[in-house]
């Protein structure tokens, strides 16, 4: 399974890419991001602190201050931001940086005044006042362009050409051996040659529809059934494949079209070289609000490799869509090749 030679690899040119959106805007709720802007508010604060400061515990002093009001202002914005999400998401991006930008200043001058109450302070002057609540806008403005900027950048121009390619080539063996068994079974098992048809159209529904932001495990595991049953007609008894589904995990958001490519892979360089067969295993559990992924396949010590592509598709697909939230590991002994993905649910 090391590479995926993907279902979808042929030699007719890829469809034009359509006209896409380029992603939300205000993705703001992923760990990874809530990490870049503490620890990009963190150094502004530090660097700053230490322009005006005299001494290291002057500096120190300056910059725990500022960093008490500054943590609690960025997170409460984020929060914030997460729950309007939905109806930010409808106005024009000059709208929501406008209200983003507001929202800003509000929680840098609520975490500020919050402080200054809590430790007694004399009542601060406007200017504080106003140098807070414009370091808020300011910070506010600036992360939301930056988020947009590499939503601009990586997603539909780079990841989603990409997936257009991955998804709109077919295999011609793949087409050809499924075609074969169907008609070989018209006459001994008509209903079952009509399910090795329904199910390959399905494939090339999947493969050739307009690309999507995002998918469900449990759609993309359907589709793995499908990709797996017409094997199974190819290879019978060569193939086994051992389903260990959580339904908890069903609802987890993937990128399209990832479960199939790691079958295949797993048929591939898994079954297809070897005489006596191989196993898959495909298995999904849920790890508290984490569900885990995992495709393993037997095989041989001298069985060739891929080049890694569909792989590495694969793992950047998943950095866009959930950041840091989501770990994908590859594993290989003398016996088995092991996927193991990690998604949030």
């Amino acid at each position: 399974m090391h590479e995926a030679s993907t279902l979808l690899g042929g030699t007719e040119a890829p469809p034009p890419v359509p006209a896409l959106h380029p992603g939300p805007t205000l993705d703001l709720c992923h760990v990874g991001v809530v990490l870049r802007a503490v620890l990009g508010v963190l150094a502004a604060l530090m660097l700053g602190s230490a322009l005006e400061s005299r001494t290291a515990a002057h500096w120190l002093a300056r910059f725990t201050d500022a960093s008490v009001v500054a943590v609690p202002a960025v997170l409460a914005w984020i929060v914030v931001v997460c729950g309007l999400r939905g109806v930010l998401q409808r106005c024009r991006a000059p709208l929501q940086l406008a209200a983003v930008t507001i929202l800003g200043a509000g929680s840098a001058l609520m975490a500020w005044r919050a402080w200054a109450l809590w430790l007694t302070l004399d009542e601060p002057s406007p200017w504080s006042g106003a140098a807070v609540a414009l370091g808020g806008a300011l910070g506010a403005a600036w992360l939301v362009q930056s988020l947009r900027l590499r939503a601009l950048a990586q997603g539909p121009v780079g990841m989603q050409a990409r997936l257009v390619e991955l998804q709109a080539r077919i295999r011609p063996h793949f087409l050809f051996n499924t075609l074969n068994t169907a008609v070989a079974l018209v006459r001994l098992d008509p209903s079952q040659a009509e399910r090795v048809l329904e199910d390959l159209a399905e494939l090339f529904r999947a493969a050739l529809s307009a690309p999507s932001d995002a998918s469900t495990l449990a759609a993309e595991v359907e589709l793995a059934e499908r990709y797996l049953g017409i094997e199974t007609l190819r290879f019978g008894e060569r193939l086994r494949v051992d389903w260990q589904l959580d339904p908890a995990c069903g609802q987890a958001r993937v990128p399209v079209l990832l479960l199939q490519p790691l079958v295949e892979n797993a048929v591939r360089y898994g079954v297809e070289p070897n005489d006596e067969g191989g196993e898959v295993l495909v298995r999904t559990r849920r790890k508290g609000n984490a569900v885990e992924l995992l495709v393993r396949n037997t095989v041989r010590a001298s069985a060739p490799g891929g080049h890694g592509l569909a792989l590495a598709n694969v793992q950047e697909r998943l950095r866009l869509m959930h950041d840091v939230a989501a770990r994908c590991s590859i594993e290989r002994d003398d016996a088995h090749f092991t996927v193991r993905i990690l998604l949030p649910l």
